[in-house]
């Protein structure tokens, strides 16, 4: 499989081989949120106007930001999780730097849609 570079691709790599050990191309590659997050970040270095699909990074932010802070990324607990409430999450994404002018529609399924599009047989979307 190939991964596509881009000049935020390094970033990515960088962050990932900090954190676990020099694997970062490998958790990459077997990571299709990783790679989904990958593709987005491709204008992460351009002018403002070319980033206008960053919301959907804020939705998935928002929710591995849940994840972790109800402990599910070390209990193992999750099949226990109600799900978090969506206008929690909305507020959450808001209070982002920059996200006082997202809507909801990242948050509304769009993320899973696209997400499809990438990975349309993954039985993974990064929310359901």
């Amino acid at each position: 499989m190939t991964i596509m570079e881009h000049n935020f691709t390094a970033t990515i790599l960088a962050v990932l081989n900090e954190n676990f050990r020099e694997k970062g191309a490998t958790i990459l590659e077997s990571s299709e949120l990783l790679r989904y997050i990958n593709i987005k970040t491709k204008a992460a270095n351009r002018g403002s106007k070319s980033r206008a699909s960053f919301g959907n990074l804020y939705a998935i932010y928002v929710l591995i930001e849940d994840y972790i802070n109800h402990g599910f990324d070390t209990s193992g607990n999750y099949d226990d999780y109600e799900g978090s409430r969506y206008t929690d999450l909305s507020k959450r994404q808001n209070e982002l730097p920059f996200g006082n002018k997202l809507q909801n529609h990242a948050l509304n399924h769009r993320v899973n849609q696209e997400f499809k599009k990438y990975f349309h047989e993954s039985q993974y979307p990064p929310y359901y």
